[in-house]
């Protein structure tokens, strides 16, 4: 089973994010860059079918030069080999269609990627994706196994899960579940030595266009201030629901 891992390179969520060029721009400056949670999910999940089945993981990302230490990252998790397609990802679509070539060339069974990234949560390109290419399509995945070309999963809906059966091709958009928290890979010496050697092969984009661009970004509204009453107060606090809040 050859697998093929989407990987976004986003920011640290603990980093502190401003923005230039009249809030037009994310400023990079001083931005901790990181694996995707929910992509790191799924490379997991892709090390265990790697370990217990003997399948082949390929980890591509769309982005710059500036994206291949998070490659690196994932290859001295365990993953095979690395692609980055030499793109700036500046939509969902654009993304998806280039992501579409390299599966399209790369003859794979399986792609997994999270269900959104965690800097724009659009929860768009494995869906796009899928259609693109014509696999079968499994979002908020939490489970899943493949026996051969069959797979069973479940997949998060409201109040519970759902259990369903499909078949390879595939795309799983993942998430928390699929593994946990505790199921997470460090990378240790020996893997970041080993990583250094493996492939990391860049690809050109395809030129496919984007369909929406940014005019502008917004922080949220700071939150207001915070009025204290006293334990035993009720009537103030009837008053100020009642009268400010407007919630009774």
């Amino acid at each position: 089973m050859k697998i093929l891992v989407c990987i976004s390179h986003v920011p640290d969520t603990t980093s502190k994010i401003n923005f230039t060029n009249n809030d037009a721009e994310f400023d990079k400056n001083g931005v901790q860059f990181v694996i995707n949670p929910y992509d790191e999910f799924c490379l997991t999940r892709a090390m265990w079918f790697k370990e217990k089945q003997g399948a082949t993981v390929t980890v591509v990302n769309v982005g710059g030069a500036e994206t291949e230490p998070t490659l690196r990252k994932a290859l001295a998790i365990g993953a095979d080999d690395a692609i980055r397609i030499n793109a700036k990802p500046t939509d969902g679509f654009l993304v998806a269609k280039e992501l579409a070539e390299v599966v399209k060339n790369g003859g794979f069974d399986l792609v997994l990627a999270g269900k959104e990234s965690a800097d724009y949560n659009g929860q768009m390109v494995p869906g796009m994706l899928a259609s693109l290419i014509d696999f079968n399509f499994v979002n908020g995945c939490v489970e899943m196994e493949v026996d051969g070309t069959s797979v069973n999963a479940k997949r998060e809906i409201d109040g519970g899960t759902e259990s369903l059966a499909t078949t390879l091709p595939l795309v799983v958009g993942g998430q928390k579940g699929i593994v946990e928290e505790k199921d997470l890979r460090i990378p240790n010496m020996r893997g970041i030595m080993m990583a250094r050697k493996k492939p990391l092969q860049v690809v050109e984009a395809t030129g496919a266009n984007a369909s929406t661009n940014i005019q502008t970004y917004e922080k949220p509204a700071p939150k207001g201030a915070v009025k204290l009453v006293d334990a035993d107060n009720l009537d103030e606090l009837i008053n100020l629901l009642h009268n400010e809040a407007k919630v009774i």
